[in-house]
């Protein structure tokens, strides 16, 4: 994404003028889509108050905190405060706390890592305040708030040996709790790789464990993102895949324990760098290396079919 990051209004598109410095990696929004958060290579984060209509997109805030290009932010739930995370090429992850309206404070500065961190989620709300960090050293780490205030660390050594590009977690809601037994939430998360992988990992008896044999292999060259859809208590699970390649995959698993099965969404004869459901899981935005970003829908044969360009 270029320095000037651009926000969809309904109907209509806002260009923001990010005052970043440099190229802008991430641009995230809030639960309420009222306010957003962009970072960038200029070792900056920015928050704004997200305009609709008339009303333009304000800043509110700068932040510094980290010594080398940002790579990604994201809004933890809204019940746990006003807290972002972002994380660095800096190998550093950092937990921002607003205390004062539009006062961010360091909460948290995590070094668990030796080498840069690429991605960072929040879980599920449901699982309490819970980050997932994937990091060039292989690893990832999944970071969880106590009661008692102090964080726990639990690490998924050699998660890709060779760099981790991507991580997101899967739906609180176990698949089929909507029409069966709720078994209860089960934590789960999907990670890429620069060994052109996709894994799956489940936490069981207070370990994560690889819960795909063997790993999920379409793509041939590294995987750049992947999105766990929403999946709204349905049987199906779906991940979305994006890499260097130039293609998407949407792997889906028709109930657990299943094997995933790939399906090739498009190739954009291009790298694609992002992809990104809709909350209802219906529709999957992508963004390539060209900078343009295109919604894909699901039709009822199962093809995929593009339905915007932006």
């Amino acid at each position: 994404m270029g320095a000037t990051g651009g926000v969809k209004d309904a109907g209509s598109e806002q260009v923001v003028e990010s005052g970043h410095q440099d190229v802008v990696h991430d641009v995230a929004v809030d639960y309420y889509g009222k306010r957003m958060a962009s970072c960038s290579s200029d070792r900056l984060i920015k928050v704004f108050a997200v305009g609709s209509g008339d009303v333009p997109t304000m800043p509110l805030a700068s932040l510094s905190g980290h010594e080398g290009p940002v790579w990604q932010v994201a809004w933890a739930h809204p019940k746990f405060g006003s807290i972002l995370a972002s994380c660095s090429y800096d190998r550093k992850v950092i937990v921002w706390r607003e205390g004062a309206e539009n006062e961010w404070q360091k909460d948290q500065v995590f070094q668990e890592h030796e080498s840069s961190v690429n991605s960072i989620c929040w879980a599920p709300s449901e699982f309490g305040l819970c980050l997932a960090c994937g990091s060039s050293d292989g690893t990832i780490s999944v970071l969880t708030h106590k009661p008692d205030g102090s964080w726990e660390k639990v690490k998924i050594e050699q998660a890709h040996p060779v760099g981790v590009t991507s991580v997101s977690w899967a739906p609180a809601s176990a698949p089929g709790s909507l029409i069966g037994p709720d078994p209860g939430p089960v934590q789960k998360l999907a990670s890429g790789g620069c060994d052109n992988t996709v894994k799956v990992w489940k936490f069981v008896n207070n370990n994560w464990k690889l819960d795909c044999f063997p790993p999920l292999s379409k793509h041939v060259d590294w995987v750049r993102d992947v999105a766990w859809a929403p999946n709204l208590g349905l049987v199906r699970s779906t991940i979305a895949s994006a890499s260097q390649d130039g293609t998407v995959v949407i792997w889906t698993q028709a109930k657990d324990g299943d094997q995933w099965q790939p399906l090739t969404l498009n190739d954009f004869k291009t790298p694609v760098w992002r992809v990104s459901w809709s909350l209802t899981g219906n529709i999957l935005a992508v963004s390539d290396s060209c900078n343009k970003v295109t919604l894909w829908k699901e039709e009822v044969d199962g093809e995929w079919a593009q339905v915007t360009s932006v």
